[in-house]
């Protein structure tokens, strides 16, 4: 039943509104909080129960429609699924994740954009500083820390995305934001190379080619599109930071020179790092082929993927994830399933290229195309903290906002 009240409808509004502040925070922080949070925010929009206003508010934006069409593909897909049980537990806890995009998006403020930029990138500053206090010796290892990755609060390959995406944006305050003082951007600059060298000492590659996509993502944004400009910065850069950190951080050698090892012993061994995600890629490959329109269902991979690998590679183990978003969907959904994902990258490229204002242009093309490159090497879609990552910055990023509000025109 639709609440009535309409100040109490528009304070609950506004308390969405700053719990999306603290999803924010709590994403370089936290696994369980931002599904906790989520939880509050869904109880609100019942609570409002403005649905058909809700429906005519989402129904033309295509971002949505396409993601829709993605989960209703998933949910659909159960019909042909050989693993139901998995199918229907894997789709409610991640695929289905997708669907907080409209919901946040109805709750997400304009006004309210820099407060989740600020919230995100103080969650971040908050885990790297533990992380180097580990590193240090200062506390101890606890939760998710190692050795070679000391990050208590979520594992290497969830930190590390969420890490270069706190860089870009303090990268694009620096650089950018005109309504910043010089106090305040030394600041930014401090804590910018501060996240850079803790990128490079946790363990999560992803997130390092990811660093690298930030740099000539924000080169080519600051050069306004002049390419021989970006590539030569780019090509200088570049070398100077992997050279600066082989030479000077152990973690980041070490992982260097084991990664070049793995490919030297590619052809006789395949048990590595390296020669694991080839191999899963290539039984992966088999099953898509016997599937490739429509996959082999939802929660169908970890199946069909021990029946490949029993008779391809025995001595390796079964995997239930191949390590690349566009192989696990192919399996699972086959072709349709990569034009519904791809159909989402798309339609944010095209919403955050008319965009008048040049935050909402910026961070709303380097997103997508961030994404697009790290779910090369993981299924960072459905992992939980890059999940709700892509989530909550795609209900402010892509939602029309009403043509009157430019608060938010030439900067943040």
């Amino acid at each position: 039943m639709q609440l009535d009240n309409i100040f109490e409808r528009e304070k609950l509004k506004s308390i969405s509104s700053h719990l999306l502040i603290a999803i924010a925070f709590f994403i370089p922080l936290s696994t369980p909080m931002p599904s906790i949070l989520s939880a509050f925010i869904i109880l609100i929009w019942l609570r409002i129960g403005e649905f058909k206003k809700n429906f005519n508010t989402l129904k033309s934006n295509k971002v949505i429609l396409a993601i829709l069409f993605l989960t209703t593909l998933y949910i659909m897909s159960l019909f042909w699924s050989d693993d139901l049980t998995h199918g229907l537990k894997y789709t409610i806890k991640k695929e289905s994740r997708l669907l907080l995009i409209p919901l946040f998006m109805l709750f997400a403020k304009k006004e309210h954009i820099k407060y989740y930029l600020y919230a995100f990138v103080i969650g971040a500053s908050i885990s790297e500083l533990f992380s180097y206090a580990i590193f240090f010796g200062i506390i101890p290892y606890f939760g998710h820390a190692t050795y070679d990755s000391p990050n208590p609060f979520l594992g290497h390959i969830v930190y590390s995305p969420i890490i270069a995406m706190a860089i870009y944006i303090l990268l694009y305050y620096i650089l950018f934001d005109s309504n910043i003082s010089k106090k305040e951007k030394i600041i930014y600059g401090i804590f910018f190379t501060t996240m850079t060298i803790n990128l490079f000492i946790s363990g999560g590659r992803a997130g390092q080619v990811m660093f690298f996509g930030v740099l000539i993502i924000i080169l080519f944004q600051y050069y306004n599109k002049q390419i021989i400009k970006t590539i030569t910065m780019f090509s200088i850069i570049t070398p100077l930071i992997l050279v600066s950190f082989y030479s000077t951080l152990p973690n980041f050698k070490e992982r260097v020179d084991a990664a070049f090892s793995d490919i030297a012993q590619l052809e006789t061994d395949r048990s590595t790092s390296l020669g694991l995600r080839i191999t899963f890629a290539l039984n992966s490959m088999e099953v898509i082929k016997d599937n490739p329109i429509f996959g082999v269902g939802s929660g169908g991979f970890k199946k069909n993927y021990e029946g490949v690998n029993q008779k391809l590679s025995p001595n390796l183990p079964d995997t239930v994830n191949p390590h690349n978003t566009y192989i696990f969907v192919l399996v699972e959904l086959g072709l349709i399933g990569i034009f519904a994902v791809l159909a989402i990258f798309f339609f944010q490229l095209k919403h955050a290229l008319t965009q008048e204002d040049i935050f909402l242009k910026h961070l709303g093309v380097a997103l997508p195309l961030l994404f697009l490159l790290i779910m090369l090497s993981e299924s960072y879609l459905f992992i939980v903290n890059t999940a709700f990552m892509f989530v909550l910055f795609s209900s402010f990023l892509y939602k029309k906002y009403p043509d009157s509000d430019n608060r938010l025109k030439n900067g943040i």
